[in-house]
């Protein structure tokens, strides 16, 4: 059936959202006049078959663009991470009628950045709701470790969690305790129009209507409850225009050319492993299951969802507003070593190290794209002894690529804005963080790796040298299994 493109979910209806909103529809709504629909050069051909790993968009996606000599893939601009609770197993009506929800927005939105892609996936809270028998005969097991690829999502070493490392540097206000979730479903909506990704959210949400027409929302025996909506956008020059229009005191900080709060673009091709070998059953010589063709979940990863509060005010004035004096501005050549490694890899602006990123002059993006280049997995320990400092990238780096640099994960992670989980109440920026990985395991690796508490206490660091960590607080975890398109609605149910 050809896709039906109607009349979307109102404007209007999107700005009643709007102000302090804690949803993802007052996100859309405040973007509706700031964020532009792309124009792509070059549409993928809408004829293609779907693929079978549900999360691979790039058969529809226009090829990459380069900026200053790096391949930048943008992704839809708009995302919004829908999730759910059931209150019992669903029964085999519930998975055609999963099945058919699904299949109705693909029929009224083409599968396109101009349209509507949707995928979804499972917790171990949803599995747990089906014999254990038939779960342990089907999920995918590790080959380090012998664990099942999907497990509950664990505290990193520097959240604000039990037994964690406390950052003496994070600010109160973003001392916010982690919360470990407990959804049954994860819907994951993307699109370059909001008003296109806002209507499928609501339809999904119980609205009944669907590109202006009257078409009830999927009902399930099981029943589904909505209990969050996070809205993320990505596009550049984006994050700079929603400070500015909120008016914080860091505003003219942000890189016009970033599509990120922090001011660089975190979309490089090179930094993304291919769909195919994150997949548990692998490609491109990675293979860290069990799985192999043909079983249920091949096809499958998993896929982390995290919330993430940012400290901006910190990031770019070290936690003062330039009006209050003595001057204690980040410059960029500090910003970049948190964010890389060091030494840093490109220099500042000698004559303004602070307004509109800082960056260099030389460069026609002035700093927001810089290479994310791989120096091994050891460089964020030589950075420990040598500098006396860790980046961001350097110490993600300790796991999250192969021996010969090729990365073992796909982020789609950007910047959010809303008042979730917020101790003030205020819209605040966000990283709205997810990625596909080959397990649990591995995230959670990755991500220790990451935080770098082992190093930082090796080297005695100070805080103020260790990559992001002060910068960010997760408020929210949860891990969830991604399954084939084949099996994308309620997996396993038809074998109960």
């Amino acid at each position: 059936m050809a896709p039906i493109l109607g009349k979307p979910v109102s404007r209007r209806s999107l700005l009643r959202t709007a102000g302090a909103f804690t949803g993802a529809l007052g996100t859309l709504a405040l973007l509706q006049d700031g964020a532009i629909v792309p124009q792509r050069l070059a549409m993928a051909d809408t004829t293609k078959s779907f693929p079978d790993i549900q999360f691979d968009l790039g058969p529809f996606m226009p090829p990459a663009v380069t900026y200053d000599g790096i391949p930048i893939g943008m992704p839809p601009v708009h995302t919004v991470f829908l999730t759910a609770t059931l209150s019992r197993a669903p029964s085999r009506t519930d998975q055609s009628r999963m099945e058919s929800a699904l299949r109705t927005i693909e029929a009224n939105y083409p599968y396109a950045p101009g349209g509507v892609f949707t995928h979804v996936a499972y917790s171990d809270n949803y599995f747990a709701r089906l014999p254990a028998s038939l779960v342990n005969a089907n999920m995918p097991r590790t080959l380090s470790g012998n664990q099942p690829v999907l497990k509950r999502a664990v505290a990193s070493p520097t959240d604000v969690a039990p037994g964690a490392h406390a950052l003496e540097l994070r600010r109160p206000e973003f001392n916010v305790p982690l919360r470990l979730e407990s959804n049954d479903l994860l819907f994951t909506i993307r699109g370059d129009d909001p008003s296109f990704v806002g209507d499928v959210v609501s339809w999904l949400s119980g609205s009944n209507k669907l590109v202006g027409r009257s078409i009830a929302s999927p009902r399930f025996d099981a029943g589904m409850k909505i209990t969050s909506s996070r809205a993320m956008f990505v596009q550049i020059g984006l994050p700079r225009y929603v400070a500015a229009n909120a008016g914080f005191a860091w505003q003219s900080f942000v890189n016009s050319d970033s599509p990120m709060w922090m001011g660089f673009a975190d979309q490089q091709t090179d930094a993304a492993a291919p769909a195919q070998n994150v997949t548990f059953v692998g490609g491109g010589g990675i293979h860290l299951s069990n799985a192999a063709a043909g079983c249920y979940f091949d096809n499958g990863a998993i896929q982390h969802l995290s919330h993430v509060l940012l400290d901006l005010e910190q990031f770019y004035l070290n936690g003062r507003n330039p009006d209050e004096g003595p001057d204690t501005r980040e410059p960029f050549d500090e910003r970049v070593q948190y964010m890389f490694h060091s030494p840093a890899p490109v220099e500042q602006n000698p004559d303004n190290p602070f307004d509109n990123g800082g960056g260099p002059t030389t460069l026609d993006m002035r700093g927001a794209m810089i290479r994310n280049q791989f120096h091994g997995a050891g460089y964020a320990e030589q950075s420990a002894q040598q500098f006396q400092r860790m980046g961001h990238l350097s110490t993600l780096q300790r796991s999250a690529r192969t021996s010969d640099g090729r990365p073992i994960h796909i982020r789609i992670d950007g910047p959010g804005f809303d008042a979730m989980d917020t101790t003030t109440g205020r819209n605040t920026p966000k990283l709205q963080f997810s990625g596909f990985f080959p397990s649990a395991d591995f995230f959670a690796t990755m991500r220790a790796n990451q935080s770098a508490v082992d190093l930082l206490e090796k080297y005695d660091l100070e805080e103020e040298d260790h990559g992001l960590e002060r910068f960010i607080t997760a408020t929210r975890r949860q891990n969830y299994l991604v399954p084939p398109r084949r099996h994308r609605a309620f997996p396993l149910v038809e074998l109960v």
